[in-house]
């Protein structure tokens, strides 16, 4: 079963600063039909503008990743942790039993464009941990490259959660076949570009929920970066 959640159709938060896009519930908006996707809670897609950005402010028990498009995105902790999130890089937060961070975006003239993603983690109550890799050298257009896995596997971030991060890169007309195993499901997100998967138009900013679904077929229409969550079928957090 392939089900679209088109870019237009998400929740809209803006500020005079921020512009945020939300795929599933988040904040004030509430929709029992967008929930999340499994272990999958939040998709938010963030433009923020120069020289502000989100204050300190608390998270718990939340697996939190951090993929800058555009920009730099200034971020602090209460872990003593201050990083600049750019393209290419990934952050990982783990919250757990509490954590008080801050973003903002490192630039005085040009806007930072990120998506953030939020993954219930299998076990509450772990100890705050941080995480960020550089991804660029390893990205070649027509190949998968994992970002994030519960091992940290091929030198992946690693989360809390049975889940895996992919970024698929396509240049123009470029295909790829994904092969989905048995009791998993996949949640494919659009960062950028045009493409079709298993026929279907997609563009940037459609979210893909796909389940009982073997393979994925995707052929690029432009160049696309793809996001792409496995996850167990079988949920599983406390």
């Amino acid at each position: 079963m392939i089900k679209i959640r088109k870019s237009e159709d998400r929740a809209t938060t803006q500020w005079d600063w921020l512009d945020s896009k939300h795929t599933f519930s988040f904040g004030d908006y509430y929709d029992p039909e967008h929930m999340g996707f499994g272990v999958l809670r939040v998709i938010n897609e963030d433009r923020v503008d120069p020289s502000t950005g989100f204050g300190t402010h608390p998270h718990r028990d939340m697996e939190i990743l951090t993929y800058v498009l555009e920009g730099a995105l200034e971020h602090k902790d209460t872990l003593g942790t201050g990083s600049i999130i750019k393209p290419g890089d990934v952050q990982r937060m783990s919250a757990g039993t509490g954590i008080y961070h801050s973003e903002y975006n490192a630039s005085e003239d040009s806007h930072v464009h990120l998506l953030q993603m939020w993954i219930i983690p299998e076990t509450n109550g772990l100890s705050p941990s941080y995480e960020q890799k550089n991804f660029t050298a390893k990205r070649k257009p027509g190949e998968l490259t994992l970002l994030a896995s519960q091992d940290g596997s091929s030198d992946s971030l690693t989360i809390h959660q049975d889940v895996s991060l992919y970024v698929l890169d396509l240049a123009p007309a470029q295909s790829f076949k994904y092969a989905v195993k048995d009791n998993r499901m996949v949640w494919v997100q659009i960062a950028r570009g045009d493409a079709f998967l298993n026929g279907q138009h997609i563009t940037q900013g459609d979210g893909i929920a796909l389940s009982d679904e073997k393979t994925l077929e995707f052929k690029a229409q432009e160049k696309a970066e793809i996001l792409i969550f496995d996850l167990s079928s079988d949920v599983s957090f406390s």
